[in-house]
């Protein structure tokens, strides 16, 4: 079998330089109008320029409730998880039993009198 490659040009591959950027404020002029470069102005590193001001308060005692609630049927539902599991799993364990032809395949529990 032949093995094809792409046909490939040097017009697809073209190397673009960037030119560094210059602390000089000198005015950039594209098109019909000037665009005059931003100044940067040193900021704090932390989040408070995103915070605004809230309408109401906060109410903590709500969002708790709502996060042991949420946990609650996390573990709720990972409970039913591991449950149903279990389940198939001995289902298959006692189906494969029946059919490999056994007699003894399910436990079956007699109440003490």
């Amino acid at each position: 079998m032949k093995t094809q490659r792409p046909i490939t040009s040097d017009e697809e591959h073209r190397v673009l330089q960037f030119r560094p950027r210059t602390a000089s404020p000198t005015p950039i002029r594209r098109g019909g109008g000037t665009v005059q470069p931003l100044h940067a102005t040193p900021e704090p590193l932390d989040l408070s320029r995103y915070e605004q001001p809230r309408a109401e308060q906060d109410d903590f005692r709500r969002r708790m409730l709502a996060n042991i609630a949420a946990l609650a049927f996390t573990i709720a539902l990972t409970a039913i998880g591991i449950w149903l599991a279990v389940s198939i799993a001995d289902l298959r364990r006692t189906q494969d039993c029946v059919l490999m032809g056994r007699r003894d395949c399910v436990k079956i529990t007699t109440p003490h009198i």
